[in-house]
């Protein structure tokens, strides 16, 4: 999607990057991020419609033989340059100062005292408590330069050549930590960028119903609706821009939550006015998954067994010659290791899982989108919010909720344990509060006692937590007379099941998803 103004972020392999992107966002102006690794013609492609760019941070030290350098030019640029941690050394490093290793790491909060208020830090007090993450620092500042800000551990903090257009900062300003980084990354938006922010979920809406119509044509579109919030937002979005050229199809892939697919169809037709075909491939699904146990391979597994499925209804539609899909911007960074040094974590199925060829080609409003972002645009678009409130569920299912090799036995049991446990956190009240939350079936059985008789049966893991984007998460902590209610309905209603447990783990280290 062509954007008016834009703000390009180099990621350089930071923790905090997407945060930058978000903030960004949330000031109103268009943001994408790019590896650091991107080439000179991309790159001065990129800048015709950039107002200006950012450097993320990173881990590595800018003298290190294997740093992240960038092979472009980013020092004789039209636009204003900001670098935040690892961005303000290489910056530095490169126009003659000098990096070097801090005496005493610096991670955390700290306070910093502004020395100059022209510009970045425009209407921020004396002093400011910011979010430090760093083991370098400046020694030494390059020519054309001047100090800023500092604090007790960093001398050198923050720094600006108004000749060259380049500021940096030391501390991470996207964090929620640092008190003052809205107004400090909005101070370089508007004051020293000059953007005009314009950028919102209204606007998205309008360019993206405008760019489907032009994409699209007179050709029908095939959406590929599994029912959760992504997908569903997309269609209503897509039957704005084309009405009844748009043809939904949901795939009951038996590895769906207990009656979903009956609800979803119901859902559309009554509601949403969107005609929708339930195709029954369980049985598919189910021989195709047969003994697999890797994680990975199962992903791959069902991904490709959606797309050969909507190849075939598609042939159903004469005019179908598009596929849609509700991918958002998270997907494509966690599946794809474009975006910096940052590493795969692991494929999505409506990434990971697609054919080199396809017969059907992709459409995917919402591959620049956040999770929340989606949920807006729903908003907008007059879905409920019960429904737009839904927590999100992975494409693969209950598949990647039950580790090890799938069974019909183990897809059943799941299926009553996640159905009592999403009943009890809404009779709670909690439902809101959490960002996700399901259960998991562990390829474990421990032994138990019911009655008189000796059980050996499965475990069950419960898994709540919150989040904005699913980039990162804390688990919730569930209240435990809620938790001791949970666990005895599921040991107690679902045979197979004779022990529950609770998962404390937060993204990161660990992911959300089990597999």
């Amino acid at each position: 999607m062509k954007h008016n103004e834009k703000i390009i972020i180099l990621d350089f392999g930071s923790q905090y990057t997407q945060l930058i992107v978000r903030k960004v966002r949330e000031l109103g102006v268009y943001a994408e991020v790019y590896p650091f690794s991107i080439d000179q013609k991309t790159f001065d492609a990129l800048l015709v419609d950039t107002k200006g760019v950012i450097l993320s941070g990173g881990p590595s030290s800018v003298y290190a033989e294997d740093a992240p350098i960038p092979s472009v030019n980013l020092f004789n640029l039209q636009v204003p340059l900001l670098g935040i941690c690892y961005g303000l050394q290489l910056i530095a490093h490169k126009n003659g100062g000098i990096v070097d290793k801090a005496a005493k790491r610096e991670f955390g909060r700290a306070s910093i005292t502004i020395e100059d208020s022209n510009d970045l830090f425009r209407g921020i007090g004396l002093n400011s408590e910011v979010w430090m993450s760093h083991g370098d620092h400046l020694t030494k500042i390059p020519e054309d330069f001047d100090i800023i800000a500092y604090s007790h551990n960093s001398p050198i903090c923050a720094i600006r050549s108004t000749k060259k257009q380049i500021w940096g900062v030391q501390f991470h300003p996207e964090t929620h930590h640092s008190i003052d980084g809205k107004a400090i990354l909005g101070n370089f938006l508007f004051t020293i960028c000059k953007c005009e922010g314009n950028w919102s979920m209204g606007s998205f809406v309008e360019h993206s119903v405008n760019e489907i119509k032009q994409k699209v044509g007179d050709n029908g579109v095939i959406c590929a609706l599994s029912g959760g919030v992504d997908s569903t937002v997309a269609a209503v979005l897509l039957h704005k821009a084309i009405g009844n050229k748009l043809h939904c199809i949901h795939i009951d892939t038996g590895l769906m939550r207990k009656d979903e697919s009956a609800t979803i169809v119901k859902l559309f037709k009554e509601h949403f006015d969107i005609s929708i075909d339930l195709i029954d491939a369980k049985e598919l699904f189910y021989s195709r998954l047969n003994g697999v146990s890797d994680p990975e391979t199962k992903r791959k597994i069902i991904g490709k067994t959606f797309i050969d499925l909507f190849e075939v209804e598609a042939k159903k539609f004469e005019d179908a010659r598009f596929l849609a899909q509700g991918t958002l911007y998270p997907d494509v960074i966690e599946s794809v290791s474009v975006k910096g040094p940052s590493a795969t974590i692991k494929s999505h199925h409506n990434v990971g899982g697609l054919p080199e060829k396809m017969n059907l080609k992709l459409i995917e409003p919402f591959r620049e989108l956040f999770k929340d972002e989606v949920r807006n645009v729903g908003t907008l678009l007059g879905i409920p919010e019960w429904f737009v409130e839904r927590h999100p569920f992975p494409g693969p299912g209950l598949a990647i909720r039950i580790p090890g090799e799938i069974t019909t036995e183990k897809i059943l049991i799941l299926q009553e344990a996640d159905a009592i446990y999403i009943e009890e956190i809404k009779k709670a009240g909690l439902y809101k509060e959490i960002w996700q939350a399901f259960a998991v079936l562990l390829p474990v059985k421990t032994v138990g006692v019911m009655g008189d008789e000796r059980t050996y049966q499965y475990v069950c893991a419960l898994r709540a937590v919150t989040s904005t984007d699913g980039m990162t998460a804390d688990w919730y902590p569930m209240p435990y007379d809620v938790l001791s209610t949970i666990s005895n309905r599921i040991c107690n209603e679902v045979v197979g099941i004779n022990r529950v447990v609770y998962d404390i783990s937060s993204k990161p280290p660990s992911t959300i998803e089990w597999e």
